[in-house]
C-alpha cells in the first residue's frame, strides 16, 4: 500500500515506534512509557539512568532516518496476557509490564484514561499484541504503516517532563517531542509556524510590554501590571457595551459558596477533582466556584419570575478557579484563576433557536472586530461523564442543532466532547500564523435550573423550570489577552493598545511641554469609555534616540517628539512604531486621527499572516 493510503495518525504513531527503536538502538537501557500520535506528530515517554540532552536528538533523528531508509516491515505477534508481561520482564521493561497488569486487572480504558494513550490495546482482549520492526519490539495495538519508509517526515523538537500516568506521585519521565508529517514541505511550513510563535509567545510579549508576571506563590494566577490592567479593562469596557446593547443584564455572585449548592448542581459529583475547597469552616465546607451558572441560577430564583420575562438574559465577569496541574500551566493560556464572560440567557423551549441565532451573531460580530475572521464551529453532544437523562439529552442536542443549521453557518461534529449538563456549539478562532484556539461557547442546558429548583410561571399559571443557555464570547479573558497578543505580535490596534502614545521631550527643557501634552490628550475625547488618550510622557535620563526605542519594544503605537519646534507651534512630531516619521501634527488633529482609530476598529486593516 501507498503511504496515502494509512490515516495520518496511523503514520504518526508508526513513526513514534520508529523513534523508539533508534531510542533502543542508540542507548540500550532505555526504558519506555507510551508513544502516541497527536495534532502535529508524536511523542515517546522513556527513562534512562543518564537523562537525554537536547544534543541527543540529531543524532536520534539521525538514526531515525536510517531506519526508515531499510524499510523494515511492521510485523503483528499475539501473546497471553501472562506471557505478555513474562516477555516485558526479561526485556527489562517495567513501565510495560505495569501497563499489562493494569489492563489485566482493570482493562485498557483504564491505560487510555491514565496515560492519554489508546493504542496500547483493545478493550476485552485476552490477548496483546506486540509490532515488531527491525530489532525493536513494543506493545501496541496498531494498526501500522506496511514498513519504516512510509512514516513520512519528521522533526525531534524538544524534551519535557512527563509524570508517569500523569500522577504526580509517580516517577518523572522524559517525552521527546517530534513533529510528523507527510512532505517535507507540510514540515517545512510548521517549523515555519513554529518560529513566528515563538517570536510572539505572549510570555516574553508580556515582559517586553510591562503587562503582567507570574510568580510560585500564586501559581496558575496572574499579577497584572497598569498597563495589562488597561488592556483587560479595555476588554471587559467593551464587552460591557457590547452586551448592554443585546439586551443583557449584569449581575456579581460569590466566589465562595457552600459545598451544597454544588452538590445540588452536579458540579461535586461531576467536576469535584477540579476544584479548591476549605476546611470544614462552623460546621461548613465551602467551595471556590469553577464555574458561574449555579450563582447565576440562584439570582434567576430570587423572586417570581414570569414567562412574560423570558427570555432573560444575565451576564457575569466572574472570576473562577480550577486546579490545573502544574505541569499544564502555561501563561495566560492555562491558569487557575480566571475571569469568564458569562451569560446566561433563561427562555422557553420555543424561544431556544431564535436565542441561539442571535449568540452565534453576537460571537462572530464580536470576533470581527478584534481581527479574527475565520472562525470555525463544532457541535459537540453527550460526554460519558453528565448529569441528566438521555431523553432529556436527545431533546437539548435536537434543540442545538436545529439552532446552529438555523444560523446556516458549517460545523462539524465533536463526538462526546459536551459540557456534563448540556451539549455546546464551540467557536474555534484561526490566528495570523495559522493556529486554532477555542474560545467562544454557547450550551443548551435543560438539567441545571430544575435541579436547583429555579422556574416560572406559564401562561396557565403553572410553575415551569426554564431552558438555560451557557454562552462565553471571549471564554476566558485571561487566555484571550494572550491569543491577542500572539495573534498582534504585540502590536495591538491603537483601540486596544494600554498605551497608545509616548511623548518624548528632546532635552531636559522640553519637559514641561512634554508634561502638558500629556495632560490635554489624556483629556481629549476620542469616543473612548476610559476617557481620552491613553498616554505617557518618558521624562527619564536616556536620550531620545533610546527612548524611542523603548517604545517601539514596547508596542506603543506612536511616539510623540516634542523639542523648541514644536512647543512653540502647540504641536507635535509623529512616529509611528511601523511606518515611522508621520511629520508634524497639531494636537487637534492627532486627537482626530486617534478618535478615527478608536471608532474604524471594525475597519482594520488585514494583518500581516503567515502561512500555516
Amino acid at each position: 500500500m501507498s503511504q496515502d493510503a494509512f490515516p495520518v495518525e496511523t503514520r504518526r504513531h508508526s513513526a513514534a515506534h520508529l523513534m523508539a527503536a533508534a531510542i533502543k538502538d542508540l542507548f540500550p537501557t532505555a526504558q519506555f512509557g507510551v508513544g502516541p500520535a497527536t495534532a502535529t506528530g508524536f511523542f515517546y515517554d522513556i527513562t534512562l539512568p543518564e537523562p537525554l540532552t537536547l544534543e541527543d536528538l540529531p543524532k536520534i533523528e539521525k538514526r531515525m532516518k536510517e531506519l526508515r531508509a531499510k524499510k523494515h516491515r511492521f510485523e503483528c505477534e499475539e501473546l497471553p496476557i501472562a506471557d505478555a508481561i513474562a516477555y516485558m520482564e526479561r526485556e527489562n521493561q517495567p513501565l510495560k509490564v505495569e501497563l499489562l497488569k493494569l489492563l489485566r486487572d482493570k482493562g485498557s480504558t483504564a491505560i487510555a484514561k491514565e496515560t492519554g494513550d489508546e493504542s496500547v490495546v483493545a478493550e476485552g482482549a485476552e490477548t496483546v499484541t506486540f509490532y515488531r520492526t527491525g530489532d525493536f519490539v513494543d506493545l501496541c495495538r496498531g494498526p501500522h504503516v506496511d514498513h519504516t519508509g512510509q512514516v513520512g517526515h519528521f522533526k525531534l523538537r524538544s524534551i519535557a517532563g512527563a509524570y508517569w500516568r500523569g500522577d504526580q506521585k509517580n516517577a518523572q519521565l522524559q517525552r521527546i517531542h517530534a513533529l510528523g508529517y507527510d512532505t517535507k514541505e507540510e514540515l517545512e511550513q510548521r517549523l515555519i509556524q513554529i518560529e513566528e510563535a515563538e517570536k510572539r509567545d505572549h510570555r516574553r510579549l508580556g515582559r517586553e510590554m510591562d503587562l503582567f508576571h507570574f510568580q510560585e506563590e500564586a501559581p496558575g494566577a496572574v499579577f497584572w501590571h497598569p498597563k495589562g490592567w488597561t488592556l483587560f479593562q479595555s476588554l471587559i469596557d467593551y464587552m460591557r457595551r457590547r452586551q448592554i446593547e443585546a439586551d443583557y443584564e449584569e449581575i456579581s455572585t460569590p466566589e465562595l459558596m457552600d459545598r451544597s449548592l454544588w452538590e445540588r448542581s452536579g458540579h461535586w459529583e461531576k467536576f469535584g477533582e477540579n476544584m479548591f475547597t476549605t476546611e470544614e469552616v462552623e460546621d461548613q465546607v465551602f467551595a471556590l466556584k469553577p464555574m458561574n451558572c449555579p450563582g447565576g441560577v440562584e439570582v434567576f430564583k430570587h423572586g417570581l419570575r414570569s414567562y412574560r420575562e423570558l427570555p432573560l438574559r444575565i451576564a457575569e465577569f466572574g472570576k473562577v478557579h480550577r486546579f490545573e496541574s502544574s505541569g499544564a500551566l502555561h501563561g495566560l493560556m492555562r491558569v487557575r484563576a480566571f475571569t469568564q464572560d458569562d451569560a446566561h440567557i433563561y427562555c422557553t423551549e420555543e424561544q431556544i433557536t431564535s436565542e441561539s441565532v442571535e449568540v452565534c451573531r453576537l460571537i462572530l460580530d464580536i470576533y470581527k472586530d478584534f481581527g479574527f475572521e475565520d472562525v470555525r464551529v463544532k457541535f459537540s453532544d453527550r460526554p460519558e461523564k453528565r448529569i441528566g437523562s438521555d431523553e432529556v439529552w436527545d431533546k437539548s442536542e435536537a434543540a442545538l442543532k436545529a439552532a446552529v443549521e438555523a444560523t446556516g453557518l458549517p460545523y462539524t461534529h465533536n463526538p462526546g466532547e459536551g459540557a456534563f449538563y448540556g451539549p455546546k456549539l464551540e467557536f474555534v478562532l484561526r490566528d495570523a500564523i495559522g493556529r486554532d484556539w477555542q474560545c467562544g461557547t454557547l450550551q443548551v442546558d435543560l438539567n441545571l435550573p430544575a435541579r436547583l429548583d429555579a422556574s416560572y410561571i406559564t401562561p396557565e399559571g403553572a410553575k415551569r423550570p426554564p431552558v438555560m443557555l451557557h454562552r462565553a464570547l471571549f471564554g476566558s479573558l485571561e487566555r484571550f489577552t494572550g491569543i491577542l497578543l500572539e495573534h498582534y505580535a504585540g502590536k495591538l490596534p491603537v483601540w486596544l493598545a494600554p498605551v497608545q502614545a509616548v511623548v518624548i521631550p528632546i532635552a531636559d527643557r522640553h519637559e514641561d511641554y512634554a508634561v502638558a501634552v500629556r495632560r490635554k490628550l489624556m483629556k481629549a475625547d476620542i469616543g473612548s469609555v476610559t476617557g481620552g488618550v491613553r498616554v505617557d510622557a518618558d521624562l527619564g535620563s536616556e536620550r531620545m534616540q533610546k527612548k524611542i526605542r523603548n517604545a517601539q519594544t514596547q508596542k506603543i503605537p506612536y511616539m510623540l517628539v516634542v523639542g523648541d519646534a514644536e512647543a512653540e507651534a502647540g504641536a507635535v512630531a509623529v512616529r509611528h512604531r511601523e511606518h515611522g516619521d508621520m511629520g508634524v501634527f497639531t494636537l487637534d488633529d492627532f486627537v482626530a486621527r486617534i478618535a478615527q482609530e478608536q471608532r474604524g476598529r471594525r475597519d482594520l486593516p488585514a494583518r500581516e499572516t503567515v502561512d500555516a
